[in-house]
């Protein structure tokens, strides 16, 4: 609550002062909450159920006042999860590389079947770019994609991708199930049209992406400090990771 809502609401008084031109607030599809079937657009209500996504619809809220009272030029975004090279291990792609990296295994909360939608990070990035230079003030666009994956697949993935000699029958041996949270949002589907129409669209196939980032991730092993078991077991695998 202090980054998200005290600290967005300092850079909104500090960016109007300045008269910025545009401001971007990066906010999360977790506002939405989670659905079985419908993806959600940006008329949808929203329904946090975790204190992050709490913290980012009340900033959110924050912004929007600022437009509807002093016509602050923002614009609003929720993107889906982001991945890609450099990204600090407290999210789930990096966590699990940096553990079997170790030789340990990939921890999943719950059963695993919770599915997320991942972004390449350059596809994210363009996005921005889109918003800044045709998105309308005062609108918020969804940065989604088509692209989901269990967190159990995702797991196996990256087994098969960084073990050396695995075999299919063996995979299941690099995944402990440890306790899930009080409460685990299945999926975050989102309608990403509005932006579609502006000329965005994802780029990076998942293929393509994960194979970039296993690659940084290999020849990279140090850029961040490694988790220890105590960090493993005191934080777990977040499996709701969320954009930067």
């Amino acid at each position: 609550m202090r980054v998200n809502v005290d600290g967005t609401a300092v850079l909104v008084r500090a960016a109007l002062e300045a008269s910025v031109q545009r401001f971007i607030y990066i906010s999360t599809d977790e506002v939405y909450g989670d659905s079985v079937d419908q993806p959600f657009d940006e008329l949808s209500p929203k329904r946090p159920t975790n204190p992050y996504s709490r913290s980012k619809a009340a900033a959110e809220s924050i912004v929007t006042s600022y437009w509807l009272k002093h016509k602050f030029p923002a614009v609003i975004t929720r993107s889906s999860n982001v991945y890609g090279p450099r990204q600090h291990h407290e999210k789930v792609i990096p966590r699990f590389l940096s553990l079997l990296q170790q030789q340990q295994k990939c921890t999943i909360q719950g059963s695993g079947l919770q599915s997320r939608h991942f972004l390449y990070v350059s596809d994210v990035t363009d996005a921005f770019l889109t918003v800044m230079e045709k998105g309308i003030l005062g609108e918020i666009y969804n940065i989604g994609t088509g692209f989901e994956i269990p967190i159990i697949q995702l797991a196996r993935e990256l087994v098969q991708m960084t073990v050396k000699s695995v075999s299919a029958e063996s995979l299941d041996d690099w995944l402990e199930f440890v306790e899930d949270r009080p409460v685990t949002e299945l999926r975050y589907p989102m309608n990403s049209a509005k932006l579609h129409r502006l000329g965005w669209r994802p780029k990076v196939a998942w293929t393509e992406g994960i194979r970039r980032t296993v690659q940084w991730y290999e020849e990279n092993p140090n850029y961040w400090p490694i988790i220890s078991e105590n960090q493993t077991n005191l934080e777990s695998c977040d499996q709701t990771p969320h954009p930067v």
